[in-house]
């Protein structure tokens, strides 16, 4: 039996499939959810809702058919159906007594050191106060084209439950489980219902995309899982049209599919490790070498710089020979003065980019390896 007993926290991920019906909000699943969730919250865990749905409701408010690709139309469909949303969910956790508040996020608030604490405090604040936190991408103002989106709200859940130190994240979507392989497609696939790592075979039974407005599907649900996993935050997918499917989890009832977690890695190493790259540094084996034995990246090391970056941003590293991204870290040097530096020894770095410019880098905590 599963047991969860010790879970405190807990994220909660609505996906667009199951909250709709004939691609409308299915506000009699909304009020199960709250009941669902209010029963969980009795029993003293905090919970977090992720959800999605804001651009199908816009869309419906305005009589818009799917698929709607373009991204100003997706971002008025969000812009009108997201207080729709926030008014359904407000109405359904009215009856249990329970206060909602809206948080919208975008991936630069996540990227940003201080703005992402400055969010940790606010949410950490609201469930103190016994507020429930409904959080959501703010699909009005994230566009790909300036690199603000999530991509999908399955990486938002993981993100949120790694950010907020979860013990469970729980993924409700309109699969009940991950398969061997597509059940859609081949009728003997087994559902899996404990993965203890995320191995090539796994990786490999991942499927497509889902509905008209939905962005997710079995793939970016793994994605999400390895970086809730890196948390120490174990992950539940199941099929979110269970009856009482949160409290039955939580009982330990064998729903779904259950990913093991990995050590928990610090919340700086998490910030980094998560954070969009702002440019890459290329550096040569001997660098790397001597980086991966816990010494600091030193310019002499650097062989190519791309992009451009300032000082303190969180940047990719490769080894050369090889385009794979071996690590994240937080640079102490900006593009501009890394191109002029790169290939220096560390005590030529004053007479280069005159004095109070630092000569490393990035030290060995600032270096999280992506393996």
């Amino acid at each position: 039996m599963r047991d969860f007993s010790s879970c405190r926290r807990v994220v909660v991920k609505i996906g667009t499939n199951v909250l709709t019906r004939d691609e409308q909000l299915d506000r009699e699943f909304v009020a199960a959810i709250a009941a669902d969730i209010a029963a969980v919250r009795a029993e003293q865990r905090q919970v977090l809702i992720v959800t999605s749905g804001a651009i199908g409701m816009g869309a419906h408010e305005l009589g818009v058919a799917p698929p709607i690709s373009t991204v100003p139309m997706r971002q008025a469909c969000a812009a009108i159906g997201q207080p729709l949303l926030m008014n359904t969910y407000r109405n359904a956790f009215a009856a249990h007594g329970v206060t909602v508040s809206q948080v919208l996020l975008t991936r630069e608030v996540l990227n940003n050191r201080r703005s992402y604490l400055n969010l940790r405090n606010a949410v950490e604040t609201l469930l103190s106060l016994g507020v429930l936190p409904v959080m959501n991408e703010n699909d009005s103002v994230s566009t790909a084209e300036i690199g603000s989106t999530f991509g999908d709200n399955d990486q938002l859940s993981a993100l949120v439950a790694s950010k907020v130190d979860a013990d469970l994240l729980i993924m409700l979507s309109d699969i009940d489980a991950l398969y061997t392989s597509d059940p859609r497609r081949h009728s003997g696939a087994m559902p899996l219902r404990t993965v203890s790592a995320l191995t090539d075979e796994v990786l490999s039974s991942a499927g497509g995309a889902g509905s008209s407005f939905a962005t997710g599907g079995m793939r970016t649900k793994l994605s999400a899982v390895s970086i809730a996993e890196r948390a120490g935050c174990r992950v539940v997918l199941a099929h979110g049209r269970e009856q009482n499917v949160i409290v039955r989890l939580l009982e330990g009832q064998e729903l779904g599919t259950l990913f093991l977690a990995r050590d928990r890695l610090s919340n700086r190493e998490r910030w980094i490790l998560n954070s969009a790259a702002a440019g890459r540094v290329v550096v040569d084996h001997g660098a790397y070498n001597a980086i991966r034995k816990r010494n600091s990246l030193l310019p002499t090391g650097v062989v190519e710089v791309v992009g451009a970056f300032n000082s303190g941003a969180v940047i990719e590293l490769c080894a050369a020979g090889s385009g794979a991204v071996r690590a994240k870290l937080v640079t102490g040097l900006g593009s501009s003065d890394l191109l002029a530096v790169m290939g220096h020894h560390s005590s030529e770095i004053a007479s280069i980019l005159g004095p109070g410019k630092k000569e490393i880098v990035a030290r060995p905590e600032e270096i999280v390896f992506v393996d």
